[in-house]
């Protein structure tokens, strides 16, 4: 397979991001047309969601000049990630994508809890419409010394033919420590946490409110789970799908 293909770079955490820009340069420095498309400011929790449209139907952007990213074309855009994957599909930026890279994220997005994220809705979207996605996340924990944007990206760069070579839909979701030691350490095959490693509870209602709390999540998770792995050091690896059709529970009948 030439390497002569158009992949989109995008995020939740916005434009100006670091891990953005790392994602960015790793996946020109190996080849790959490049496309970089991200929310103008930080659209973290926003899942799938295709907020971003004016009452009109009109996304506005920008073109953006990023130093170090002149081989790509930039825009700073005014939607959530999974829309950004969404237009791109249908030409937004110039070439369709053949596979929408959205990271690096700051933060793990293990677990079940994966749905709420905006840089795992990017990913799916881009698998769901047509292309293919890899989601990628540094876990930095609550408050680092110093955010190894590199250890992601080394992680990530050998998976990036491999998607390509793979059928149009598949996603994958890798998590990566946040230690310069990472290197080229080859990910672990990881199942989904039960939820997540926090989880997010709603405290008792006040007059008018209700406040959101997070706390760790209580029990044990299996073995061959994300968090399991990457709280013990290892990269982690997940195909992942969104959404899709199942048997009807029993009892329940339709014609």
């Amino acid at each position: 397979m030439t390497l002569e293909r158009t992949v989109l770079v995008t995020n939740d955490d916005g434009i100006a991001s670091p891990g953005l820009y790392a994602l960015a340069l790793a996946a020109l420095d190996a080849g790959f047309s490049v496309i970089v498309a991200a929310p103008a400011s930080e659209s973290s929790g926003s899942s799938a969601s295709i907020i971003g449209a004016d009452a009109d139907g009109r996304i506005s952007m920008e073109r953006r000049e990023v130093a170090g990213l002149e081989r790509a074309s930039c825009f700073a855009v005014q939607a959530a990630p999974a829309l950004i994957a969404l237009i791109a599909a249908h030409g937004a930026f110039g070439t369709r994508p053949d596979a929408v890279l959205s990271g690096v994220n700051r933060g793990a997005n293990v677990g079940r809890a994966i749905l709420h994220s905006g840089t795992v809705g990017a990913a799916l979207t881009g698998g769901a419409s047509g292309a293919r996605g890899l989601a990628v996340s540094l876990d930095v924990g609550m408050d680092p010394d110093a955010h190894h944007w590199q250890a992601a990206v080394e992680v990530a760069v050998p998976l990036l033919v491999p998607l390509l070579e793979s059928d149009p839909g598949t996603v994958l979701n890798l998590n990566v420590p946040n230690t310069p030691a990472t290197g080229r350490l080859a990910p672990r095959a990881a199942t989904l946490a039960a939820f997540g490693i926090v989880q997010t509870t709603a405290a008792k209602p006040g007059e008018g409110e209700v406040r959101l709390t997070v706390a760790d999540v209580d029990g044990e998770f299996d073995a061959s789970s994300d968090a399991v792995l990457l709280g013990a050091g290892h990269p982690t690896l997940t195909a992942i799908s969104g959404v899709g059709d199942a048997a009807l529970p029993q009892g329940i009948t339709a014609d």
